[in-house]
């Protein structure tokens, strides 16, 4: 045991042959003082993680930042502001549509979407404490910076305050619809319904349902009415409902692979610890390609412009295919390696509300 201890302390491999050992005291401390004096070879670059771990949950404001996951907050947002401006733009335009008694109809309608979105990714903290505590052990209610007692606070305010403003300012579809995807967002981590544990097949339909349909078409059509222009389906809208919804799906395929170590050891069901992290990251990867395949085709023989479905799409593709290399090189299993990679989706998933905004 002292030579094992010895060896790594002195960084003198094992398997050194006897005639390199035997030299000159002199010479080894030379030796030694340069090998830690060395710079050290740069590590190969990994993706980035998600930016909540890198926040500070010490004060009210920071764990009540982290409770609401800010990389799903970005997407609603998005979502909202992009199916706007496409709603608009069918409407005949800015010019044509703006009135300044719809602004605050419009931020309320945000808030509303925002408590819905922080209602659903906090219950699933609430109820998820021992698997977080593995594989999200950031977030405040695992690391303890914010007690179950204020999550619980501040998920019966998201509970108040959404529904209202959608009951007060929208007509029954949107109330119904928001209601719905409240429901199954919650159907998600709440027993006795807990999808995500009933197997990675209603988990993916849940997430998709949601984030995909519900939220873009839920947009696209409540600005049509506030504007009192009929609703009737847009090639673009369309278009994004179908993408989306696919697109939802691979992430909430994807959003396990970072978190394969808790789920084996609290037994969730998922692709990842069925087929490896590898295998799933190779198969969603493929989904995406064919979804941005089927963009490029619509962008080709459908009604659209060919600037942002055709060298739009075909860019992401391209950004999708870069970001997976990297994650390989890096290695299949690496823990960094698998975050960064599914922050790259993330990222893909932004932009593809920028150029819904063009197509």
């Amino acid at each position: 045991a002292l030579v094992v201890t010895s060896a790594i302390a002195l960084r003198v491999p094992l398997r050194t042959p006897m005639r390199r050992i035997r030299q000159s005291p002199l010479r080894a401390t030379n030796d030694y003082l340069a090998s830690i004096s060395a710079p050290e070879p740069p590590a190969a670059a990994k993706p980035r993680a998600l930016d909540e771990n890198s926040i500070s949950g010490d004060t009210f404001l920071g764990a009540f930042y982290k409770f609401t996951r800010p990389h799903t907050i970005r997407g609603t947002m998005l979502a909202a502001f992009a199916g706007v401006v496409k709603a608009i733009g069918d409407a005949g335009g800015l010019a044509k549509c703006w009135q300044w008694g719809l602004l605050p109809r419009a931020l309320a309608g945000l808030v509303a979407l925002l408590c819905g979105n922080a209602f659903i990714v906090g219950i699933n903290q609430l109820y998820d404490v021992d698997v977080d505590q593995i594989n999200k052990p950031f977030l405040p209610i695992a690391a303890g910076e914010l007690s179950p007692k204020r999550a619980k606070l501040i998920l019966t305010a998201c509970a108040l305050i959404g529904p209202s403003v959608v009951f007060a300012l929208y007509p029954p579809l949107i109330v119904s619809l928001y209601l719905f995807g409240t429901f199954v967002g919650t159907a998600y981590s709440v027993p006795p319904f807990r999808l995500k544990s009933r197997g990675p097949i209603f988990a993916g339909l849940a997430i998709a349902c949601c984030r995909g349909f519900l939220l873009n078409f839920g947009v696209y059509y409540a600005v049509l009415e506030a504007l009192k222009v009929p609703f009737k389906w847009s090639p673009g809208v369309a278009f994004m409902a179908r993408f989306m919804t696919a697109f939802a799906g691979v992430i909430a395929v994807t959003k396990d692979l970072p978190d394969i170590a808790g789920d084996l050891a609290t037994g969730v069901p998922t692709l990842a610890t069925k087929f490896g992290v590898g295998r799933v990251a190779a198969g969603a990867t493929l989904a995406l390609l064919v979804n941005y395949m089927t963009a490029i085709a619509q962008g080709v023989f459908g009604p659209f412009k060919r600037l942002p479905m055709v060298g739009g799409h075909a860019l992401l593709a391209g950004f999708l295919l870069r970001n997976y290399r990297r994650y390989r090189q890096v290695g299949a299993e690496d823990p960094d390696a698998v975050k960064g990679y599914y922050k790259s989706i993330w990222d893909n998933f932004y932009l593809e509300y920028l150029l819904y905004c063009f197509i």
